[in-house]
């Protein structure tokens, strides 16, 4: 195996103007989980992304009899517990019967003791729509104060929202788009997830993709997400490999240029997770809404990297924040999600 680049804390350093802006972005987040319950018209405080919660459930990771033995430090065990969380990246609830097809998989490795190796949250889809910074947290306040504000912040989403489109115009965004289209009406566990962003793996850098076994893309077709899901899991076992790649030159495996996909990188296999049959829990419960997936409370040698990632940080703290201390509050009652 080549050597691969090693980790440098200068990919996540932010600009002072980006610092400034942050601040403006996480008071957005902080007032509009406060308003959330409102927002999405339930008795609870959402998340301000990935809102919708389709299922919590817990799974295994296998690791891979044959994997590198560079990679066996992070790896030393037969297996790992997972806590899964799947889920839809809009901001806002609806009662839908179907949901625009941006899923999440967001997985939570434990250790023998149920301690926090690493939150990994994954997406259906590869790439990110901007490598700004700037232009991110000006897009990502917009969409927030629209949400709280409705159209006396149109215009200016809009204006934030028109910046992004040169850099969604490469030629790996577009073709991720157009399969995308293809797949639009999938069963959301019949995509590919992948972590967008990139990792520390130890002292390098790597990207996750989970690619699933067999799994029939139109099971229960008139059925809601949540019930397709309940459907499938009482008659399936779920089963998924997962694949890294490292980096090894930012020409080709480039950590702050997210609309493009890595080439000249193999995928590593390192392991397959796997949710039993029968495994899904009742997603309708106060706790599920007080889970964290925050990236940043990895172990260190699990940490995001990159500029776009590091945003993760302060986002991700101020809106559990707010959103457990609403949420404490109604713990053990039954709320509808």
């Amino acid at each position: 195996m080549p050597q691969p680049l090693k980790y440098n804390k200068k990919f996540d350093e932010l600009h002072e103007e980006e610092k400034k802006l942050l601040e403006i972005n996480k008071k957005s987040i902080a007032d509009f989980v406060e308003q959330s319950s409102s927002i999405s018209d339930v008795n609870y405080a959402t998340r301000n992304a990935h809102a919708k919660t389709y299922a919590v459930t817990e799974g295994t990771f296998f690791t891979d009899k044959n994997i590198p033995e560079e990679l066996l430090p992070f790896f030393d065990r037969e297996k790992f517990d997972l806590t899964i969380r799947l889920s839809n990246a809009q901001l806002k609830i609806k009662n839908s019967q179907r949901d625009i097809p941006a899923y999440g998989f967001a997985v939570k490795i434990k250790d023998e003791k149920g301690g926090l190796i690493a939150n990994f949250p994954l997406v259906n889809f590869p790439l990110f729509p901007t490598n700004s910074v700037s232009h991110f947290l000006k897009l990502f306040t917009a969409l927030n104060l629209f949400y709280m504000n409705k159209w006396s912040s149109f215009f200016s989403l809009a204006i934030q929202a028109m910046k992004v489109i040169p850099n969604i115009c490469t030629l790996s965004f577009i073709r991720n788009i157009v399969r995308l289209i293809k797949k639009r009406n999938d069963f959301i566990l019949s995509f590919d997830y992948h972590s967008v962003g990139a990792y520390r793996l130890g002292d390098y850098m790597m990207k996750i993709k989970l690619v699933p076994h067999s799994v029939d893309k139109k099971p229960g077709r008139k059925l809601k997400m949540k019930a397709a899901l309940k459907s499938y899991f009482q008659n399936h076992d779920y089963t998924a490999d997962v694949f890294i790649q490292l980096c090894y030159d930012l020409k080709n495996q480039p950590i702050n240029k997210l609309n493009v996909e890595w080439k000249d990188s193999p995928f590593i296999r390192i392991g397959e997770v796997k949710i039993n049959k029968g495994a899904l829990p009742d997603a309708n419960t106060c706790h599920n809404e007080l889970l964290s997936f925050n990236p940043f409370e990895s172990k260190i040698f699990f940490q995001p990297v990159g500029k776009i990632q590091k945003l993760r940080d302060e986002a991700y703290k101020v809106s559990v924040q707010t959103r457990r201390k609403i949420n404490k509050l109604l713990h053990g009652k039954s709320i509808e999600l």
